[in-house]
């Protein structure tokens, strides 16, 4: 397994920002300083959250992720009709993290496990209702 996500040589570009900038298609136009008060605004704000999350143990900050995932897929199953396709591709993913991180979740990867097991099995009896023939 490579080590590619731990570069630790990504530093984003902050605060040092021209009047003038492109536009997506390289068109030239020049900010105001309320828009560079915005931007530099929104950068010190950014900069904020990133030392907070940085405070966050990183298992908790996936396990969150991992939550996200498994209400995705809740929300896709319950859907009328429930849409299996995207409902398998959250679930997916929830098995990704989980299975492929195992404890390292922290004391949280049991409850991990068991919300993972209980998405699979709302998909099978999600799926088996849709694909039961109507009488």
């Amino acid at each position: 397994m490579s080590d590619e996500t731990s570069d630790d040589t990504f530093d984003p570009p902050v605060g040092d920002h021209a009047t003038d900038a492109a536009d997506v298609d390289g068109t030239e136009f020049e900010l105001d300083d309320e828009q560079l008060d915005m931007i530099a605004q929104a950068e010190r704000e950014m900069s904020e959250a990133r030392s907070r999350l940085a405070e966050v143990p990183a298992e908790v900050v996936i396990t969150n992720h991992v939550m996200g995932l498994y209400e995705l897929a809740a929300i896709h199953l319950s859907a009328s009709p429930p849409d299996l396709r995207q409902a398998v591709l959250a679930i997916d993913a929830v098995a990704c993290l989980v299975d492929g991180l195992g404890d390292r979740l922290g004391e949280d990867a049991r409850t991990m496990q068991d919300a993972l097991a209980n998405n699979r099995l709302a998909f099978v009896q999600i799926k088996g209702q849709v694909d039961a023939p109507s009488d």
